[in-house]
């Protein structure tokens, strides 16, 4: 477990006091300065503090503090580290702070204080933008999703907003593990979760290419290492269930002039004019199950499909047994701005929304994955559906 927090000034220690019930052990981490690149030039402080030898399935009490001045007590419940529990997860992209239009606070906060799910994951567009006036707008997003971050594992990925000082203000506020071995990488990352192996990525890396076109290839290889070692028979039978979680999505029906709205997006096919690095054979080759992402204003759920062609189960029941990933864009959690849809929508679209909400995800067993996406206007579950997979790996064409 890793906190992280921010301070206006430099201190003399770093350090986060912590128990299950009394805050009987502490723990020293360290402090960064971090130069926002505005023209303020604004210098904040970056603490970061380690915390090993958790005992899993376990509530802990914490609060974060130095030099005599000391956070609110808020608590984390620690993750089961077997794969035999159903973990429950909230999904959602592009939240704006309150004053941008940010719409899922007050429903999430009070979700995590009812202890609703095991983990957050905000796939891209956070705050609008973390580096706007002269980073301020990033100190208002932290703050306002401190009663959800501060008590429940929050995981992200970044988008291009944050380009300015090569992402500097994302990777200086944010800490991703990469499970596998152990080092920070707010880029790309995965984890194990219950019966899931969950893969986060840049899809950045496809449109901005700023700071070279290296990162594509090393991303990519990156990628292809760890759906191989997913997929080694242990592995792929502990933890059956691979996801992933991306901004831009490969594919919409968005009317704009978004890159998914093309047959042939960069994320999906790869850079032009080669098509080189496309994550769409990829992640069917390896058989990944649920592709998550952001980035358009809206929610849209697809039939399972490959190649823009919808492979069903059945028709009676699609998700059973699919025969290629299902995908899923939940991009509404809050701003001001809606990408609507065109009016007709292709084949392989199953349902299209323009609301407020996000997406709950529990992770049953083996076999059995439930998801719904709530609707914060309505105050209700708007679409719901069960993927059902007896066997999971590659896809045969």
């Amino acid at each position: 477990m890793v906190l992280t927090w921010v301070t206006m000034c430099p201190t003399k220690t770093t350090i986060v006091e912590y128990g299950i019930g009394n805050l009987e052990s502490a723990a020293k981490g360290y402090e960064t300065k971090f130069v926002d690149g505005g023209k303020e030039k604004r210098a904040l402080y970056i603490h970061r503090v380690f915390l090993g030898g958790l005992k899993v399935g376990q509530t802990y009490n914490y609060r974060c503090g130095n030099d005599g001045v000391w956070s609110e007590v808020h608590s984390f419940t620690t993750v089961k580290n077997r794969q035999d529990w159903s973990p429950r997860m909230a999904i959602y992209g592009d939240l704006a702070t309150k004053s941008g239009g940010g719409r899922c606070f007050e429903s999430l906060a009070e979700r995590v204080k009812n202890k609703k799910y095991d983990i957050v994951f905000h796939v891209g567009d956070l705050a609008y933008n973390m580096d706007s006036y002269n980073a301020r707008v990033g100190d208002q997003f932290m703050r306002e999703i401190e009663p959800i971050a501060a008590n429940v594992p929050y995981m992200n990925i970044y988008k291009f907003f944050y380009l300015n000082s090569n992402f500097s203000n994302y990777n200086n506020r944010f800490t991703m593990i990469n499970e596998a071995d152990g080092n920070i990488n707010n880029h790309f990352y995965s984890f194990n979760i219950g019966p899931a192996h969950i893969i986060s990525f840049s899809t950045e890396f496809y449109y901005f290419t700023k700071y070279g076109r290296s990162q594509i290839l090393t991303q990519y290889q990156w990628l292809e290492r760890d759906l191989i070692e997913a997929n080694k028979p242990n592995n792929r039978a502990k933890r059956p269930w691979i996801i992933t979680m991306g901004h831009k999505p490969m594919i919409c029906s968005n009317k704009n002039n978004d890159d998914c709205t093309r047959k042939e997006s960069r994320v999906r096919k790869g850079m032009p004019p080669l098509h080189l690095y496309g994550l769409e054979d990829l992640f069917y080759k390896y058989g990944v199950d649920i592709e998550f992402w952001g980035h358009e204003h809206s929610y849209e759920r697809f039939w399972p499909m490959y190649n823009l062609k919808v492979y069903n189960g059945s028709i009676e029941e699609p998700y059973k047994n699919p025969k290629a990933p299902v995908h899923i864009i939940t991009g509404y959690a809050g701003h001001s701005l809606v990408d609507p849809f065109f009016k007709t929508g292709p084949e392989w679209s199953a349902v299209r929304v323009n609301d407020f909400g996000f997406t709950e995800m529990t992770i049953l067993n083996e076999t059995h994955i439930n998801i719904v996406q709530y609707s914060v206007t309505e105050n209700k579950t708007f679409d719901e559906l069960m993927i059902i997979k007896d066997s999971h790996g590659p896809y045969i064409k």
